[in-house]
């Protein structure tokens, strides 16, 4: 019974955060409301805040399922492999992000937002980033404070540029609507990593 209980659960909680996405593709953040995602989910309202608290615990649950920091598993490369681990992580990243539209729209609800279950989130991405920071700095030798810094300036620069996107043709003049220039953003990411990790 109490694993009938569960998987019901499991399988509501999946279609309010599967109304979220309909409805914020269909007419974008700003219609977002709990009658809403209720009605699209098929569900009563109450369920939404018996399992997420509020409207914001339950956007804040979508961003946690999707956002590629908090998500990120792989096993850490031995010496000789960390520079394609590196290039390769942030080209995921900006994958997610580039192909989340949803995800887009709420990193930007996010950015005006301070309530408790967002800083949860930052404090999960948090954890994620200082982990991988401390692992390539002992697999690179570079201090940690370095890598810091540029694993700040690198994933910062790609989720701006990706938010940015939607409403911005060129920056720098590097299409940001199209493969071609997110290419050419990707191969210079990737110029970057190699001249940092050849500093050594």
């Amino acid at each position: 019974m109490e694993r009938e209980l569960l998987r019901n659960r499991k399988a509501t909680e999946q279609r309010l955060l599967s109304a979220i996405q309909e409805l914020i593709e269909e007419s974008g953040f700003e219609k977002l409301g709990i009658n809403a995602v209720a009605s699209k989910a098929g569900v009563s309202k109450m369920l939404i805040y018996r399992y997420f608290g509020s409207l914001d615990g339950l956007v804040a649950a979508y961003i946690e399922q999707y956002d590629f920091w908090i998500n990120f598993k792989s096993n850490l490369p031995k010496k000789e492999g960390l520079e394609n681990f590196i290039k390769e992580m942030f080209h995921c990243q900006i994958a997610v992000l580039r192909g989340n539209y949803t995800l887009r729209r709420l990193y930007r609800w996010e950015f005006m937002s301070g309530n408790k279950f967002i800083k949860d989130l930052r404090r999960q991405r948090e954890d994620k980033g200082v982990w991988l920071i401390e692992a390539v700095s002992r697999l690179s030798g570079h201090p940690c404070r370095e890598v810091a810094v540029i694993a700040t300036l690198l994933s910062a620069s790609i989720s701006y540029l990706a938010l940015l996107e939607e409403n911005c043709d060129f920056y720098n003049g590097i299409s940001l609507q199209t493969d071609e220039g997110w290419e050419q953003l990707q191969e210079g990411i990737d110029e970057l990593i190699s001249l940092w990790i050849s500093k050594l």
